[in-house]
């Protein structure tokens, strides 16, 4: 079983998209925000990008536009949102990441290419805010609206960039940049699994951001993107995705961990959040393990960038992160659970008189 879950899939590797999304999205606006003083926005703005980007449905442009702004527009709220509450009374912020995760798990009903965007938009939620704290160890005084513009710029520049390639290629429909993220834009029914299954999801985010900020746990932020990475997205997923989930938000983890311990400067970070990046980007199809572990350690990099790290922040971290796979763990395992009721259910019932004599 160990074997499947890091098997390699060595015709999948991608260098080009990768090295191109990582160019776009996260080295080129960093090198102008650099030049501008504002590093503060990198973050917000590169996601932004990114995330818009991996939203584009394909197709004619004016649907592939609508999408993308749709999810440009949503993340910017949630950006202000996340970052303004991330350092306030943390019974509003457990209850913003519960009703966040919720809606991102119903957002199955507008189709699944959407549903993986909803989903996308709720890990970041969760990034951001953590970040009013750890900029604010790093002496980085900036706003909720500030950060949420600067992912609107970010969402901008991608639906620039598609509009030129569109330009570029005749004005013709375009299939989606990442072929492998399921397409379907068709509604969903929801059925009554379904939505228990996006409120246990919900209630152990909940639970994992009461633990972090209730308790002011210093690094615990790491635990409720653990939690996240670590749990299906939804209930069609099989065994092995998941357990290659839990794989790579243990690997991202000790990846992260180790390059905030071993890098000093703030721009190496910077940098290693780009490899991750392009890393990511092209090895999607070789192995989902190690490709959740690239965004993982991205994401967890991201969170704790102007906080200086040693030993003693980086055990926490890692401890929040067992944590954190921990709960995931038994939400997975509930899931199946319910996926097993389900089936069952939905068995015929073998006739009372089968198998007797006429």
């Amino acid at each position: 079983q160990l074997a499947k879950v890091f098997e390699l899939n060595r015709k999948g590797l991608n260098v080009g998209r990768g090295v191109t999304v990582a160019a776009l999205t996260m080295l080129l606006p960093l090198i102008v925000l650099s030049a501008l003083g504002l590093e503060h926005y990198w973050i917000s703005l590169s996601f932004g990008a990114l995330f818009v980007w991996l939203s584009d449905p394909g197709g004619d442009y004016a649907f592939r536009v609508r999408d993308m702004t749709l999810v440009g527009v949503i993340g910017a709220l949630l950006t202000a949102l996340g970052y303004g509450i991330g350092d306030g009374p943390w019974g509003f912020v457990v209850l913003a990441a519960f009703v966040v995760t919720v809606l991102a798990g119903l957002a199955m009903k507008f189709g699944v290419h959407r549903f993986v965007a909803a989903v996308l938009l709720n890990a970041w939620f969760l990034v951001e805010i953590s970040l009013p704290g750890t900029y604010h160890l790093g002496h980085i005084h900036t706003s909720g609206w500030g950060q949420g513009l600067a992912w609107l710029i970010g969402s901008a520049l991608t639906i620039g960039y598609t509009c030129i390639i569109w330009l570029a290629r005749g004005r013709t429909a375009q299939p989606e940049p990442i072929a492998e993220i399921p397409g379907g834009t068709a509604p969903v029914k929801l059925t009554r699994p379904l939505i228990l299954f996006a409120v246990i999801r919900a209630i152990a985010i909940a639970v994992t951001v009461a633990i972090a900020f209730g308790l002011h746990l210093p690094n615990a932020d790491w635990m409720p993107i653990a939690a996240l990475v670590a749990m299906k997205p939804s209930l069609q997923q099989s065994t092995l995705v998941a357990v290659q989930r839990l794989a790579g938000a243990i690997i991202g983890a000790a990846v992260a961990a180790l390059f905030l311990l071993a890098v000093n400067s703030k721009t190496g970070l910077e940098v290693v959040i780009v490899v991750l990046g392009a890393l990511a980007g092209s090895i999607r199809l070789v192995n989902y393990a190690l490709y959740c572990a690239a965004v993982a350690g991205a994401a967890l990099i991201s969170m704790d960038l102007p906080h200086p790290s040693n030993l003693t922040d980086e055990g926490q971290r890692v401890l929040y992160t067992f944590i954190g796979v921990g709960i995931g763990v038994l939400v997975m395992l509930l899931a199946n659970l319910l996926q097993k009721r389900t089936a069952a259910k939905a068995a015929p019932q073998a006739p009372a008189h089968q198998g007797q004599a006429g």
